[in-house]
């Protein structure tokens, strides 16, 4: 099962340097910008794609998501654990018995 992380303060350190890495990419080769910048607020970051990529970031306008895989529930393991004794004990108990034949 997978979950679909969105919020801002979800992230973790290195999801949130992937997504602005891969922002800043994106805007290196020419996409177009999830903010609009006044042209002073951009000569002031010196059209820097990383620096435009973290405002976006803050704003919460980059449009990446991020999948990541949920631990599985105690209760559901154990059922699983209990699934694969038995076809264990299943097919050991064929075994014997095509053994005895």
């Amino acid at each position: 099962m997978r979950e679909v992380a969105t919020d801002v303060t979800t992230f973790t350190k290195y999801e949130k340097a992937r997504m602005i890495g891969s922002r800043a990419l994106q805007i290196s080769m020419g996409a177009p910008l999830a903010l609009k910048f006044k042209t002073e607020e951009l000569e002031a970051m010196n059209y820097n794609p990383v620096e435009i990529a973290k405002k976006e970031f803050e704003a919460g306008k980059i449009p990446l998501k991020v999948l990541r895989d949920l631990p599985m529930k105690k209760s559901v393991a154990r059922e699983e654990a209990a699934k694969e004794e038995s076809v264990a004990e299943e097919a050991a108990e064929k075994v014997s018995k095509e053994a005895e034949v």
